[in-house]
């Protein structure tokens, strides 16, 4: 649990934050973080020409929503077929359940989305990444 505070206001600078060689993730909302039990979710910062490669999250779905920044947003259809779409702020992105997606910054400036994985966890998975580290929460 987010030690310091009760758990129910949570800035992405108070949080341990999950680095990678595309960007971070910020989980503001995690088991973890404040008891929430059926989702997860937070911040992530993609610099410039950066973007998480194709992945999925075997039984989650999850939400994408841009709060700022421009990019190409892949999410695989019913039938394995890669849907793409460029994406911009206020768009929210649903990609179903075990479905293959990812996402490129392909403005000038930074981009930062905010997701939701549902049920909480497959945002655990990411600690086996082979660029995965801790940046401590301030940094």
């Amino acid at each position: 649990m987010l030690k310091g505070a009760d758990g129910y206001f949570v800035y992405p600078k108070d949080v341990d934050a999950f680095g990678f060689d595309w960007g971070r993730l910020a989980l503001t909302v995690a088991p973890e973080v404040n008891g929430a039990q059926r989702f997860s979710g937070g911040v992530v910062d993609l610099p410039s020409g950066q973007g998480h490669s194709r992945h999925n999250h075997p039984g989650a779905e999850e939400i994408i929503f841009v709060i700022s920044g421009n990019g190409e947003q892949m999410v695989e259809d019913e039938n394995g077929n890669p849907v793409m779409r460029k994406v911009g702020p206020g768009c929210t992105v649903y990609v179903p359940e075990s479905r293959f997606h990812s996402t490129l910054n392909t403005g000038d400036g930074p981009m930062q989305l905010f997701v939701v994985y549902s049920p909480a966890g497959p945002e655990l998975g990411l600690r086996e990444l082979p660029d995965f580290r801790i940046i401590k929460a301030g940094t």
